[in-house]
């Protein structure tokens, strides 16, 4: 019997999963939580063999809830499901410790097909994702343009962007700066469009 330890924030979502994943006779749901900081203390209680994590998710995205997982429990193998299927995300989720990545649109049978490959110890990844990922490549953006960026996507202005990140205005301006030449934008709105379809920006 495989246990299963889903997170989703989506409390719709999470039940769906667990109730279709829960029909499969070697299936187990042994924890369901809707937050990212609360899968590691779910999943040291119920010691699951796998944990199906969302990537957008309050509290700990979770890509980041992926590698704190992986440092408590690193027997518990790790599959990544998200409704954004975006290169970036694969390749972070892949380097935070997951073994499969998948859509939520695949259907419920490969779903836990997934689920099962996973916990014997192989790889899932959606092959549309892993072409992708092989194109895009690694972000271009330091840790700085990227902090930039993200909260550049609240709509602030420089002055609010280096009050939030306690840095000067004219600091601010260059990483907006470098961060739109790295990604080949018109200007910032271009360059938050184009990290966020290639999984750069998170959260």
């Amino acid at each position: 019997m495989i246990r299963l330890l889903i997170a989703d924030d989506q409390a719709l979502v999470r039940g769906a999963l667990a109730a279709l994943l829960g029909l499969e006779a070697d299936i187990e749901v042994v924890a369901e939580v809707g937050r990212g900081d609360e899968v590691v203390p779910a999943a040291l209680d119920s010691a699951p063999d796998v944990a199906l994590l969302d990537v957008e998710m309050p509290g700990l995205d979770g890509i980041a809830a992926a590698a704190a997982l992986r440092a408590a429990l690193p027997t518990c193998r790790i599959l990544m499901v998200t409704t954004f299927g975006r290169a970036g995300y694969l390749r972070r989720a892949m380097q935070a410790g997951a073994s499969g990545f998948v859509v939520k649109d695949t259907p419920a049978r490969q779903l836990a097909a997934a689920v099962r490959t996973v916990a014997a110890g192989g790889r899932v990844v959606d092959p549309t994702l892993a072409a992708e990922s092989l194109s895009s490549g690694d972000s271009p953006l330091t840790e700085r343009e990227t902090d930039v960026l993200s909260i550049a996507r609240t709509g602030g202005s420089v002055a609010d962007m280096a009050l939030s990140l306690h840095l000067s205005e004219g600091t601010v301006r260059n990483y907006l700066s470098s961060a739109i030449g790295k990604t080949s934008a018109r200007n910032r709105a271009d360059a938050i469009r184009i990290a966020e379809e290639r999984g750069w920006l998170l959260g």
